[in-house]
């Protein structure tokens, strides 16, 4: 199961090439990057363990891609996206995201169902990857 979070998460793999002509885009929209990682997606899991500090004033993409593949050689198994972040008066939030690595297997989600007080159901999105290993060995051959 392939996991759809984010800008161009419905099309291929970005190339790195693709991946630096977006942050290019970002940096000359003023807006900051920032690398974030985790072995959990679950579509409520907003909080991805940050990579670095945010890279505000940058001008060269390239600062970026060194620190993606800094990433990538640390966090072989995770998911990885880039952040850009408006700091824009009245924006002040994500402009864009996306996923820059997946891990090389994806095993996805099933859903729950659970019966409450009454008859009620009740649907919860459960990951596989959570029943396997501890946090952050999820994804580990």
């Amino acid at each position: 199961m392939r996991i759809t979070q984010g800008c161009f998460s419905f099309l291929p793999d970005l190339t790195d090439t693709q991946i630096t002509a977006q942050v290019a885009y970002c940096l000359q929209q003023g807006w900051a990057v920032s690398l974030e990682y985790t072995d959990d997606p679950h579509p409520r899991n907003n909080y991805w363990s940050m990579w670095g500090l945010p890279m505000f004033d940058l001008a060269d993409p390239a600062g970026v891609m060194q620190e993606l593949a800094a990433c990538r050689d640390a966090q072989p198994e995770h998911y990885i996206r880039v952040n850009a972040f408006d700091s824009t008066r009245g924006w002040e939030t994500v402009r864009m995201s996306f996923i820059a690595q997946r891990p090389s297997v994806e095993p996805g989600f099933r859903l729950v169902r659970q019966e409450t007080d009454g008859r009620k159901l009740q649907y919860r999105l459960e990951s596989y990857a959570v029943q396997r290993s501890p946090e952050g060995e999820r994804y580990s051959a």
